[in-house]
């Protein structure tokens, strides 16, 4: 796609605040929602800030050169919920296994980045392939597909049918979604100048309106189906984060068997560091093709790594939280054209910034979720899209790319994700390594009979017939690659 705004580019001050704002409400839902799901007293604007100062770090480390916003990993959750089940009864040891887990997990990162340090990044170009990483990406988007079709639809589901249960709750939930996703639709197509730019402010805040209305109705006797907000979060509203590293002062360490509960924690944390550090690779390369710079040769793959784990052990020592590069701030970047490092700083700023104003705070927790889901029904769509595009560069016509494109769509979106004791390995880390053995297997004996090994034999010997195709092909090809650059697509 043509970007509005290059990475090195700046918007007005005014078109500035307005793309933070709206890389933050991109982010949002996620970031808040980890520590909303492991409970225990978790603080979502302690999470909100270790979000903000977690991407500070990844873009000094990063020397301000990828536009990508850090929040609250979804992938560590059972490592979190392991922290506080292995502290049993000692009051707040959970919170210390929170940041001792981030920092073993932020070590797995360090160490890594220092072996591509010495052995560079082209061995990824080998092991992963467009082949393997194209449908990879796409499986991010189309994993957290059913989160936004289930937020939109209301989230009830019909035991019998396994389809969302259309009462009145779940058709005004409905239209608030869909009225969401139109606007943004609208914004993002038809809108002129600024318009264009942040199609997700205008499409979430009509949505919210619309939302708010239904629920003035519902205050009505008989008519509670129509609350879609919960206005009472107001009146809970949390005016300070808590920072997690506090808790560390008031436990009694004495009470606990610290060794057996480090180990505890370590091997809850550890390996799943090595199934992000897959879809760290996997967010680079979706990036990377938005922007058209490789990430993982400039900065380099060692310093994305480097800012992805320190971040993430500062955004725990903060809020508990391991931090990780978003799909929701990549599709972003993608739908408004605007890949500024400058918005995702300002974005940070915001976040920190935010999460000591108790009532905003509070307005964005209210935001209800099939708001959300209208949205983000376009921003993984866009990330499923980002990966389907890297797939054109394959042909599909061979049976070798044929079997590994499959064999990644299929386990990743059947939801093949593995456990092992308290360890999961998600659907996507799963596919990822099944599609990058499956890759060697078929290219075991070198190249091949027939398909483009063939062609390139005649082309070695001299059939200019075969050159010119391939010539014509390779012609249509930058034809096409120009075309692309001029439309707005992903």
């Amino acid at each position: 796609m043509k970007l509005i705004y290059g990475v090195k580019d700046r918007p007005k001050a005014g078109q500035l605040i307005l793309f933070a704002l709206q890389q933050l409400l991109a982010i949002l839902a996620a970031t808040i929602a980890v520590p909303m799901i492991i409970g225990n007293g978790m603080s979502i604007s302690a999470a909100l800030f270790g979000a903000g100062v977690g991407t500070i770090v990844y873009l000094l480390f990063t020397k301000f050169k990828s536009p990508v916003f850090l929040g609250s990993s979804f992938a560590f959750i059972g490592s979190m919920s392991a922290a506080f089940a292995g502290a049993a009864s000692v009051s707040y040891l959970g919170y210390f296994g929170l940041i001792i887990g981030a920092l073993f997990a932020g070590l797995v990162y360090v160490i890594i980045a220092v072996i591509i340090k010495f052995v560079g990044v082209n061995w990824i170009d080998k092991v992963m392939p467009a082949v393997v990483i194209g449908p990879t990406v796409a499986l991010i988007g189309l994993s957290l597909a059913g989160n936004a079709v289930g937020n939109v639809a209301g989230n009830v589901l019909d035991s019998g049918t396994g389809a969302y249960l259309m009462d009145l709750h779940g058709i005004i939930c409905l239209i608030c979604g869909l009225i969401t996703l139109a606007v943004t639709i609208i914004c993002s197509i038809y809108g002129k100048k600024l318009l264009k730019m942040i199609p997700f402010i205008i499409g979430i805040l009509t949505g919210y309106v619309v939302a708010a209305i239904f629920t003035g109705f519902s205050y009505i006797e008989g008519a509670e189906a129509l609350r879609i907000i919960d206005f009472a979060k107001f009146a809970q509203m949390e005016w300070y984060p808590e920072f997690t590293f506090l808790k560390l002062f008031d436990i009694d360490y004495s009470a606990a068997d610290m060794g057996a509960y480090i180990g505890t924690v370590a091997v809850a944390y550890i390996p799943v560091a090595f199934v992000v550090f897959a879809e760290h690779l996997a967010d680079h390369k979706n990036i990377s093709s938005i922007i058209e710079t490789d990430l993982l040769k400039d900065p380099g793959l060692s310093r994305t790594l480097l800012g992805d784990g320190v971040g993430s052990m500062v955004g725990a020592l903060f809020g508990g939280c391991p931090n990780t590069t978003y799909g929701e701030s990549v599709g972003c970047v993608a739908i408004s054209g605007n890949a500024s490092v400058i918005t995702i700083f300002m974005t940070a700023i915001f976040a920190v910034a935010a999460s000591f104003i108790a009532p905003f705070v509070t307005f964005l927790a209210t935001i209800p979720d099939c708001v959300m889901g209208g949205v983000c029904i376009a921003l993984y769509g866009f990330i499923a899209v980002s990966g389907l595009k890297m797939i054109q560069q394959v042909d599909l016509n061979e049976n070798k790319n044929l079997f590994v494109v499959s064999i990644i769509l299929i386990t990743g979106v059947g939801g093949m994700a593995l456990q092992f004791g308290k360890v999961t390995v998600t659907a996507i880390a799963c596919a990822l390594i099944l599609g990058i053995l499956a890759n060697v297997l078929v290219n075991m004996r070198g190249k091949n009979k027939g398909g483009n090994d063939a062609e390139e034999e005649k082309v070695a010997k001299g059939d200019d017939a075969v050159v010119d195709v391939i010539h014509s092909e390779t012609s249509v090809t930058v034809n096409d690659h120009t075309e692309e650059s001029r439309n707005e697509t992903v």
